[in-house]
């Protein structure tokens, strides 16, 4: 075969591969080809929404999940699985300035056995123990001062929908309510749950119920002591603030 000959061919082979390489990479790219998606937005329905703040179940789930072990019932994850409506679900006061969180510490307060807990007599004490309504229609402990801080921890009706319709107030009855301490809080954790514990126990005593550990058991001194001991280390790991004294009532 002359070389005039395969030089013919050589141009006809590189033609060829020319050709295939422009009809390859003009082809139009499928939707979010080349695009690397993060894998948190995979699947979303609400990604061309915008953000969208979670609900005050979805935080309650996501830090029970996280918290040294905690059981976590149910009825907790349910405690709240949407947000209210209303004027309050769309106050920032008692908003988190962070969605971030890693622990969760719950307390109840129960009504006694066949009674229940009325909606006026909620705000009442509420009111009474220095707690104020606000964000997602819950009450919240500020930090004195400095309210834009967020809340120390929250208190939410244990029946869906969580929130307390003022609107509805009146005819509100439930047979128990939740006080959960969301960590990081504004404050140190032990001076959050040393504000916590006397405001549920100052509000049994206003309400006549009973306030319950995480597990629905009555909250005893050695469960109280063990709470303390887990604060105190997790205050250790991040050095929080400290918070000005508790107010006594």
């Amino acid at each position: 075969m002359s070389d005039v000959t395969l030089l013919r061919i050589g141009i006809l082979i590189a033609g060829l591969i020319l050709i295939a390489a422009i009809v390859f990479f003009g082809r139009p790219r499928k939707p979010g080809q080349g695009k690397r998606v993060a894998r948190e937005a995979r699947g979303s329905k609400t990604e061309d929404a915008g953000r969208v703040e979670p609900t005050l179940g979805e935080q309650l789930a996501a830090a029970q999940g996280a918290s040294d072990g905690d059981a976590a019932t149910q009825a907790e994850l349910d405690l709240i699985d949407r947000t209210p409506d209303g004027h309050a679900a769309n106050s920032d006061l008692g908003r988190r300035v962070s969605d971030e969180f890693d622990k969760i510490v719950t307390l109840y307060l129960a009504a006694r056995a066949g009674e229940k807990l009325h909606g006026p007599d909620i705000v009442v004490a509420a009111e009474k123990a220095g707690l104020v309504y606000g964000h997602m229609g819950v009450f919240h402990r500020l930090v004195e001062g400095h309210p834009e801080r967020g809340p120390v921890f929250s208190v939410a009706n244990i029946m869906k929908p969580g929130s307390f319709d003022m609107g509805d107030i009146q005819s509100l009855e439930t047979p128990a309510i939740a006080f959960f301490l969301t960590l990081p809080a504004p404050v140190a954790a032990l001076d959050a749950w040393e504000t916590m514990l006397p405001t549920a126990e100052r509000m049994a005593e206003l309400l006549g119920g009973i306030v319950l550990d995480e597990q629905r058991n009555a909250l005893g001194r050695q469960r109280v002591a063990h709470l303390r001991d887990e604060l105190r280390a997790y205050d250790r790991q991040r050095e929080a603030p400290p918070l000005t004294k508790p107010a006594r009532w």
